[in-house]
């Protein structure tokens, strides 16, 4: 292991571990300007291509396992990392990769958005990369940060399972927090977040629902959660933070494209 103590770092590390989203308003691109808006350096590994746009993912391209895991060798012997955020998965092949990453690294919180569909609902994992997901990273999850759909898809249990139920099972497969957010719940005029934690009852927070729909909003939120745990802060706090980050992010939004508006990374 390196002596990372002769050469402090000037700004906290966060590695993400995404998809490449050529539009540059989710996946790596994203975490990128969002690790470096609050203050860390954000360093990346891409674990799958995509052919995407403003408004759907067309195609992926995951990348190799041996390549993977060769980056995120040289990186950790380089670099001190202190927080991991990991989003597209891609395949099953990256997922055991991705294991295999975060089983060298077992002291570093890991904030995992499990991307499993486009922002226009068009799926991203099959059932099979699903049950990889659940059984293979959800226990080496420090912060899990699905929508409720995809909550529910991680648990097995019904689309319109009681939000409750379905925090508790996520608990119950190893995940230390799972913040559930309610952006794809309809008719309200305010998006309710539920955080679940072992031995805690449940914190809800509520946000203002903005007009509209929005580009790499989870990516968003989650790698705000890793830059705020990189800084210092407790994982309530950074999970609070982070959600303030992104509200004024969303509110702010661009419209770059025919589709979605992009979140505004630098709007803070």
């Amino acid at each position: 292991m390196p002596n990372f103590s002769k050469y402090p770092p000037t700004k906290p590390i966060v590695l993400t571990i995404s998809g490449h989203d050529p539009t540059g308003g989710a996946g790596i691109q994203a975490d990128i300007e969002v690790i470096h808006s609050l203050g860390c350096h954000p360093c990346s590994i891409i674990s799958c291509l995509t052919v995407q746009d403003s408004s759907t993912v067309h195609r992926l391209m995951p990348l190799n396992a041996d390549d993977l895991i060769e980056q995120a060798n040289v990186l950790f012997e380089d670099l001190p990392i202190v927080a991991i955020k990991i989003g597209l998965t891609g395949s099953i092949v990256c997922v055991d990769a991705i294991a295999h990453i975060l089983q060298q690294q077992p002291t570093i919180p890991v904030v995992f958005d499990p991307v499993l569909a486009s922002g226009d609902g068009t799926p991203l994992a099959s059932t099979q990369l699903i049950n990889a997901i659940k059984n293979t990273l959800l226990p080496l999850t420090t912060v899990l940060t699905p929508n409720s759909i995809e909550a529910c898809q991680l648990t097995g249990l019904a689309i319109n399972s009681p939000i409750d139920e379905v925090g508790l099972a996520l608990l119950d497969l190893g995940v230390s927090y799972a913040l559930i957010t309610g952006g794809h719940e309809t008719g309200a005029t305010t998006i309710s977040n539920r955080l679940f934690q072992r031995n805690k009852p449940t914190e809800v927070s509520k946000w203002p629902r903005q007009a509209g729909e929005f580009h790499g909003s989870g990516c968003t939120l989650a790698s705000a959660i890793a830059a705020f745990i990189a800084k210092g802060q407790p994982i309530n706090s950074a999970i609070e933070l982070a959600q303030r980050y992104t509200d004024k992010a969303i509110k702010e939004a661009l419209k770059l494209g025919k589709g979605q508006l992009f979140p505004n990374h630098f709007s803070v």
